[in-house]
């Protein structure tokens, strides 16, 4: 397994162990926003790492088929110099010929089901390691979005709280102006006897 699974699993197990915020049922959760940064600090910088190591897996593809073909080529070779070596003389060179191009044909097969091979085994390395990656990114991919999702959730709370705050003091602003507006009981009988 490798680092940046450990984290997804670290995170997921974090995640599970959150407090479910009040009133919002099991879909939400207070996460500590340190704990969360330090594991995405983390998983950055160990994709990089993860995803060079799947790069070098690949480019050694062409390295086995560099040696496959290497091979090939000296098998061929060979088979020419034995091939060269049997035809030196008139009915020895009949046989031998015949028996060098059945040489040829054997040798050159032989290095075509190496390169096929090697073909196959290199495709599949690199197809393997860009399934693992995809998988690694889809899990982080997974954990951004739920972590988006919670921000925006805890966003739109705390507006909605500061709204009804708002609402709260507009009103009373607006009863302040209207006992403002109107004249207590006590300083209307006053007036005329003053007069």
């Amino acid at each position: 397994m490798s680092r940046i699974e450990q984290i997804i699993g670290e995170m997921e197990e974090y995640l599970d162990g959150c407090k479910v915020q009040a009133f919002s049922g099991s879909k939400r959760i207070v996460v500590e926003k340190d704990v969360i940064d330090d594991m995405l600090v983390e998983l950055r910088m160990r994709t990089p790492e993860e995803i060079k190591k799947y790069q070098k897996i690949i480019a050694n593809k062409d390295d086995i088929l560099s040696e496959a073909q290497h091979q090939a080529e000296e098998m061929v070779a060979n088979a020419e110099r034995q091939r060269s070596q049997l035809v030196s003389e008139s009915e020895i060179m009949r046989i031998a010929y015949e028996q060098s191009q059945k040489l040829l044909e054997d040798t050159q097969a032989e290095a075509q089901k190496i390169i096929d091979n090697a073909t196959v085994d290199a495709e599949d390395i690199r197809q393997s390691a860009m399934n693992y990656t995809d998988y690694l990114l889809q899990g982080v991919q997974e954990l951004l979005s739920h972590s988006m999702e919670n921000f925006q959730s805890r966003y739109n709370s705390l507006n909605a709280q500061l709204q009804n705050s708002l609402k709260v003091v507009v009103s009373n602003r607006q009863e302040l102006a209207a006992q403002g507006a109107q004249p207590a009981e006590g300083e209307a009988a006053a007036e005329p006897a003053a007069e």
